[in-house]
């Protein structure tokens, strides 16, 4: 009985697991097609031939190059400015006393449950009054503030010892070198989970490049494969072959930093 429901619940998590990497694995192949090998039945997973020339105008027919290093810019900078204010904020949530304290964390917290479409128009105002319109800085702006980055850091640092903290404080540490030198240290699992989930938020963001950006020189990668496709025609092998390119930052970030990742999820309170 055991082994049936073992073989049941592996062959449910196998399809799941297919399911998930299925779209994921037709790019991959897609991008190595002719336009009219793409919707031939059955699947031709091994293109016959194989076409490579579909990187090459991805790199050649647009200005690929700077619409990677337009989301590069931006997804460094949002990703530096957002941690930086989530741990400041979580110490103060976690660590410093003051009248109100959870209720103003809850009111920030409940910031999560509003969708950003409902949020979009009187953001661009404000930017707009800003003269901040077609600029990266807009983009940036827009990332700083995340209340998932200050809760998810907040659940880590409630796990560091009040102590430790005060026999800082009475050996006549500032709040700025507690902070520096005695949390931030600690939290390294937790840093890197937040700046692993908001680099991959920024460098996949559409409706914001779409939104504040005008100029074409100034597009980031999401924008800029659009250039692909027109009214009446789409070039899906040359989509495909964008995308892959779009992926492999984020590819690298996640295998090389996927420990982090874990430790970050569990030593944050969020386990289970």
């Amino acid at each position: 009985m055991k082994k049936a429901k073992n073989v049941i619940f592996y062959a449910l998590m196998f399809l799941l697991s297919f399911a998930m990497i299925f779209p994921f694995l037709w790019m991959i192949s897609t991008s190595f097609k002719f336009d009219s090998q793409v919707f031939t039945t059955p699947i031709e997973w091994i293109p016959d031939p194989i076409n490579f020339s579909n990187y090459v105008k991805v790199w050649t027919e647009e200005p690929f190059l700077t619409f990677y290093k337009n989301t590069a810019f931006v997804a460094v900078f949002a990703t530096a400015g957002q941690v930086i204010i989530s741990a400041m904020a979580a110490y103060a949530f976690a660590k410093m006393k003051f009248t109100g304290r959870n209720i103003v964390f809850g009111l920030y917290l409940a910031t999560m449950m509003v969708p950003w479409n409902t949020i979009m128009i009187p953001q661009y105002q404000i930017i707009s009054k800003l003269h901040l319109t077609d600029t990266h800085l807009a983009l940036i702006l827009g990332q700083l503030a995340s209340a998932f980055g200050i809760f998810l850091l907040r659940q880590f640092f409630m796990t560091v010892p009040d102590e430790l903290v005060e026999a800082a404080r009475i050996d006549g540490a500032s709040e700025g070198r507690t902070f520096a030198q005695i949390m931030l240290p600690q939290a390294k699992p937790a840093l890197a989970t937040l700046i692993i989930f908001t680099f991959i938020q920024v460098w996949n963001d559409y409706m914001a490049p779409l939104i504040y950006l005008n100029t074409k020189e100034k597009y980031t990668i999401q924008l800029g494969l659009k250039f692909f496709q027109s009214e009446h025609t789409m070039q899906y092998t040359v989509i495909m072959a964008g995308t892959v390119c779009a992926l492999i930052p984020i590819l690298i970030i996640f295998l090389v930093f996927e420990k982090q990742i874990t430790n970050g999820m569990v030593h944050s309170g969020l386990k289970g």
